[in-house]
């Protein structure tokens, strides 16, 4: 009797145990937005530095290293895949590598430049991977000479690591953005 009292405890806890385990690392979808505003600059030179993923590593200090395996297109559309790898900004010991997608247009009337991008990031030698996308948008200011950028990521990160993704997607972000000023700012003296 103590021995079936004793399996369905364990049972039970086991159970509960893999809920718990389940809620922790159960997935949830977060979204930030970043803009900048660089004076004096038309959209389509911000938008043609942030379209050539080379200049990622100036832009964003957490990119290790990247590889261009495919990619498409002309001036007008652009398309290209990139493997890359990262160190986070928070977590250094902890490298993650991604694939990203990237679409690249202007659109019909020029008063629009977009850079959309899918990324698939894995962590854990690739064992727990998460999705985010980004729509980045490089805009005439209208009521400045100069040049809006616009940057919407949707990203994913299990429940208990959300303070940490936050965290590490801001840090980013405004890496990105201060980055772009300062390259276009300089640019400009």
């Amino acid at each position: 009797m103590a021995r079936i009292q004793w399996k369905t405890a364990r049972t039970f806890g086991l159970c509960v145990g893999i809920f718990v385990l389940y809620l922790a690392i159960r997935v949830h979808n977060y979204e930030h937005k970043a803009f900048v505003f660089i004076p004096k600059t038309h959209p389509n030179e911000v938008w043609e530095f942030v379209a050539d993923f080379s200049n990622m590593k100036y832009l964003n200090p957490t990119i290790v290293d990247f590889n261009v395996i495919e990619e498409s297109g002309n001036y007008g559309h652009w398309k290209y895949s990139t493997e890359y790898s990262e160190r986070l900004s928070h977590w250094p010991h902890l490298p993650n590598y991604a694939v990203a997608h990237f679409n690249i247009k202007a659109s019909p009337n020029k008063d629009a430049y977009y850079i959309n991008s899918t990324h698939k990031t894995c962590l854990f030698f690739g064992f727990y991977c998460l999705d985010s996308q980004s729509e980045f948008k490089f805009t005439h200011s209208n009521t400045s000479n100069g040049a809006v950028c616009e940057e919407s990521v949707s990203y994913q990160c299990p429940a208990f690591l959300s303070a940490f993704c936050k965290r590490e997607v801001i840090f980013q972000r405004k890496a990105i953005m201060s980055n772009l000023n300062k390259k276009f700012t300089v640019k400009k003296l």
